[in-house]
């Protein structure tokens, strides 16, 4: 699957529990939304990564990848230490200047 730098920067990072990795991939003013809560700016998604790290151990697999418009869809299968692993999610992510400027989860 071809996946532009970034994203493939992100699966690798979340892969290894890097949470400082993760948080490289997007700008300084990104936002990520997940479970109802935004995590805005490198910092706070740095922490809410390392803390989702240390409590569910996630990793990614990649399974399909688009991009419409202005947003490209990563859908990855899920699995770690949480109820109902394994699961499908969609990252929803906003690109820009190489970096990701959004990050919207949804099942």
């Amino acid at each position: 699957m071809n996946l532009p730098k970034v994203i493939a920067d992100l699966v690798k990072a979340q892969d290894n529990f890097d949470s400082v990795a993760y948080a490289n991939c997007f700008s300084e003013t990104a936002g990520v939304f997940d479970e109802g809560k935004t995590h805005n700016g490198r910092k706070e998604i740095e922490n809410w990564i390392e803390n989702a790290n240390k409590q569910f151990k996630t990793i990614m697999k990649p399974i399909n990848f688009i991009t419409e418009e202005k947003t490209s869809i990563l859908s990855a299968e899920i699995s770690g230490t949480f109820d109902g692993s394994p699961v499908v999610l969609n990252y929803h992510f906003e690109l820009k200047g190489g970096l990701i400027q959004s990050l919207n989860i949804t099942d």
